[in-house]
């Protein structure tokens, strides 16, 4: 049901190599003056996170992995254990701290992800692309320092720690890309009632 030809695969594509889900993140077709064509390829493991590069001859048959998605809630940590709920059912999805990996630092109680199947079994899951953090600590003698141009290591809620500008204090959230682990923004809301504030301190 899920079989496809090598020349179909394209970035995002998820096939079945060696018995285990791999996920497409480069391609390149290849057509040699002499001898076959083949596909060359950067594939990730969905179970274990290893990328390797593989190349595929032209035309052959292959099997996409069915890998599928479901939006569940995180909703709190049980020891060892974060679990995931299903909003519409009310199902719990536990998953072992060895199981989520580095993405546990952007995850906070409330927050909807991505979990990822493959078999009737959980192989990854996908953070939302941005988050909103609190800062719980920054440096003592930077906190305050208004300067332009200079970042300073801030510590988040969730216990990440990210470079921020040096008007950002504690307290204050902001908003963080989880691809990049890097400061984006202070969330808008925020920048709104800060430029009110600054116009009503003029108009005094």
């Amino acid at each position: 049901i899920y079989a496809l030809s090598s020349n179909d695969i394209k970035v995002g594509t998820s096939i079945e190599v060696d018995g285990a889900p791999w996920r497409v993140l480069e391609f390149l077709h290849v057509k040699p003056g002499k001898g076959a064509a083949f596909v060359r390829t950067k594939i990730r493991n969905y179970v274990n996170g290893s990328t390797v590069e593989r190349t595929f001859r032209a035309g052959i048959s292959m099997e996409e992995a069915n890998v599928s998605k479901e939006t569940k809630q995180f909703t709190y940590k049980d020891g060892s254990q974060f679990v995931f709920m299903d909003l519409s059912t009310y199902e719990e999805t536990r998953l072992n701290e060895a199981e989520m990996g580095e993405k546990t630092k952007w995850l906070k109680e409330g927050m909807d992800c991505n979990l990822l199947y493959w078999k009737d079994k959980v192989i990854d899951f996908d953070l939302p692309i941005t988050v909103q953090l609190q800062i719980v600590d920054v440096d003592p003698g930077l906190r305050g320092d208004t300067a332009q141009g200079g970042t300073k290591p801030a510590t988040l809620e969730t216990g990440a720690v990210v470079n921020v500008p040096l008007f950002v204090n504690a307290g204050e959230d902001i908003m963080v890309d989880t691809r990049t682990g890097t400061y984006m923004s202070r969330p808008f809301g925020v920048l709104f009632m800060s430029v009110v504030f600054s116009r009503e301190i003029t108009l005094h």
